[in-house]
């Protein structure tokens, strides 16, 4: 049986999703983990990127309990490691989602570019939230309430980019169940 120009493009697809899929393991245990851990405390929130939305308390309390060291690396961190991430992972969630659908619906791949779009966007609000603590202890309403709203609309994009991974799946495995036995 002959590979057609369409199999061999999708071969290659999956060659680039399970490459990717690698490279965001990797980076998470090599980098984005040991690079997170001079923030981090053994009790209380580690993240508001991962909360679906906060308020001006839990701000107030995120950086009211770090030490100024804390808050330099977080900024560091939030400049430079999870903007790589938000990368990685975006061409991982995509390439899948393109291998699954065949090429034939690229415009799902929509969520996952606008996860990344609102995780960078929340980054610059962290880090100017960051820069307003530091320099009175006071944080706007304005700011947390835009960065909050982002950070929900990024987690609803992260999880529309899965359920649109696990839809595919499932139609994967159902076509594969229900296509016509060859004798």
């Amino acid at each position: 049986m002959a590979i057609t120009t369409k199999d061999s493009k999708n071969h290659r697809t999956l060659y680039f999703a399970i490459g990717f899929t690698i490279a965001l393991f990797l980076y998470m245990a090599f980098i984005f983990v040991p690079n997170s851990s001079c923030f981090r405390l053994d009790v209380g929130s580690n993240s508001l990127g991962l909360s679906f939305s906060y308020t001006q308390d839990m701000v107030q309390s995120f950086f009211g309990s770090r030490t100024q060291d804390q808050l330099l690396c977080y900024s560091q961190f939030l400049k430079v490691w999870d903007p790589i991430f938000a990368l990685i992972s975006t061409a991982t969630f995509g390439s899948w989602i393109v291998y699954i659908f065949k090429n034939k619906r690229l415009f799902l791949i929509a969520p996952t570019i606008l996860t990344m779009i609102a995780d960078w966007s929340e980054n610059y609000i962290e880090l100017l939230m960051i820069k307003s603590y530091v320099n009175s202890s006071f944080i706007s309403e304005t700011l947390v309430s835009l960065g909050s709203g982002i950070n929900s609309f990024k987690l609803t994009m992260s999880g529309l980019s899965w359920l649109i991974i696990v839809i595919g799946i499932i139609l994967a495995i159902k076509a594969f169940f229900t296509k016509p036995k060859l004798n």
